[in-house]
């Protein structure tokens, strides 16, 4: 039997898989490295059944409920936000094209939002900003740098990250915000 000569076609690229849900002065924005299939497929942040992402922020204490993937924007009411280092790519982190990843402009969005805290939602993420290997950055806060917010590194809610999942960097994110959410508004003289 003889196969049909297939050509590899090119699909346009979608801009947005999905949309940035950022404002200024946020409490947090979680940041991916880019939307998984299931997220692209149906508009919502961390959509695919096995994620444990809704979970963990609930059980961690970041959300005073468990939301639904369909209620992500929702979570702006809390002022958490979501953005991802590859808004046109799709899958899983091995899968996204690099010339997809657009960290100067993860970067402009961070200086013009200004959050309080970011938190990549991999190391895979956190390895694309900061231009390291994955092996050499360790999970939880980071060191902080002069012009961002404070950084915290959490463990891949992907089901597919299984091996590697620990909620405690993601209480250790929960206690930093509620401590900084405790402090009295600073003031500009």
């Amino acid at each position: 039997m003889q196969l049909a000569n297939l050509e590899a076609v090119d699909l346009p690229e979608i801009p947005h898989r999905l949309p940035d849900q950022l404002r200024p002065n946020l409490r947090l924005v979680f940041v991916g490295t880019a939307a998984s299939t299931r997220s692209a497929a149906v508009g919502h942040y961390y959509a695919h059944p096995g994620n444990r992402f809704w979970r963990a922020i609930h059980e961690a204490g970041i959300t005073p409920r468990r939301y639904q993937p369909g209620e992500f924007a929702m979570l702006l009411e809390l002022g958490i936000g979501f953005t991802d280092l590859s808004k046109s790519g799709a899958g899983m982190d091995h899968q996204i094209a690099t010339e997809t990843i657009d960290v100067p402009g993860f970067r402009a969005k961070i200086e013009t939002y200004r959050p309080r805290t970011i938190a990549f939602t991999s190391k895979k993420a956190a390895s694309l900003f900061y231009g390291r290997p994955s092996s050499g950055i360790a999970l939880g806060r980071q060191p902080r740098e002069e012009k961002l917010p404070d950084v915290f590194v959490l463990p891949s809610p992907s089901g597919a990250a299984s091996g590697h999942w620990t909620l405690e960097p993601w209480r250790e994110l929960a206690a930093w915000i509620a401590a900084l959410d405790a402090q009295p508004p600073q003031t500009s003289s």
